[in-house]
C-alpha cells in the first residue's frame, strides 16, 4: 500500500534562496469554455490577452515563453493559478499559443523565464517563484501522521518541487476547512506527490466537492482511497 501523510502546519522546513530565473516543462493552453471566466486574480480570461496561469509566480510577473521546438517565443502576464497537472509548468491564453504555434499539438515543451516581477497585486504570492527563488527566510511548520483514509476524495494535482507543495496545501486547508492528504508514488521513475482534499463517504459527496472546485482546478478528480 503507497503510504500516504495527512499535512498540517506544525514542522519547520526551510527553504534556501536561489538565483535561478528560468524553468523548463510543458505547456497548455486554454480551453475556449474558459473565455469569459474569472481568473484567480479575479480578472476575466480572455484569449485574445497575452495571460497565462502558473502555480506560485506573483500576479502581474512578465514571463517570457519560449517553444523548445520551433525557437518561437511569447511573453506573457501571469493572472491565473494552474496548471494542476503533472509536468505541466504553464497554461497559455489561446493567442498565446498561437504565437508558439502549438494549437494543434495542445502542449508543448518549453521554457519559461521572468523578465518582470511585477507588483504581485491581485493576490499573488509574495516570494518570486517556483524556480527555487523564495523568500530568504521561508519557513513552514507541520505535523506529519501516518493516515488510512478511508471512501472518496478530490484530487487537486501532484507535484515535485517540496516549496509548491506546501503553499498550495496551505491554501487549501484554509479556503475549504477540510483534511488535505498527501499521496507519495512514483511516475516515470520519479517520485510525486499527490494532494487529495476531502474523506468523503460516497461518491455522490466527492462529485459534488469537485464541482465546486473546478472552476479554480479545473483537471480534479475524484480518487477511491480503498483502490489507490
Amino acid at each position: 500500500m503507497i503510504s500516504r501523510v495527512l499535512i498540517s502546519f506544525f514542522f519547520a522546513l526551510f527553504i534556501l534562496t536561489a538565483n535561478a530565473q528560468t524553468q523548463t516543462g510543458k505547456a497548455s493552453y486554454y480551453a475556449d469554455k474558459f473565455e469569459g471566466k474569472i481568473t484567480a486574480n479575479g480578472e476575466k480570461y480572455k484569449h485574445s490577452k497575452l495571460t497565462a496561469a502558473h502555480k506560485v509566480l506573483p500576479f502581474g510577473t512578465e514571463v517570457k515563453v519560449t517553444n523548445a521546438k520551433n525557437g518561437a517565443f511569447v511573453i506573457v502576464r501571469i493572472n491565473d493559478r494552474g496548471p494542476f497537472v503533472e509536468g505541466r509548468i504553464i497554461d497559455l491564453s489561446k493567442s498565446a499559443a498561437e504565437k508558439l504555434d502549438f494549437i494543434h499539438d495542445g502542449i508543448a515543451d518549453v521554457t519559461v523565464e521572468v523578465v518582470d516581477h511585477g507588483d504581485g497585486k491581485g493576490g499573488g504570492q509574495s516570494s518570486p517563484n517556483q524556480f527555487n527563488v523564495v523568500e530568504e527566510k521561508e519557513f513552514y511548520a507541520m505535523d506529519v501522521d501516518r493516515t488510512n483514509p478511508k471512501g472518496f476524495g478530490v484530487q487537486i494535482g501532484s507535484f515535485q518541487e517540496m516549496a509548491n507543495l506546501v503553499r498550495l496545501t496551505q491554501n487549501l486547508k484554509a479556503s475549504y476547512k477540510k483534511k488535505v492528504a498527501l499521496q507519495v508514488k512514483v511516475v516515470n521513475g520519479n517520485k510525486v506527490y499527490a494532494i487529495i482534499i476531502g474523506e468523503f463517504s460516497n461518491r455522490d459527496k466527492a462529485d459534488n466537492f469537485k464541482k465546486k472546485v473546478t472552476k479554480r482546478y479545473p483537471d480534479a478528480f475524484i480518487v477511491e482511497y480503498a483502490k489507490l
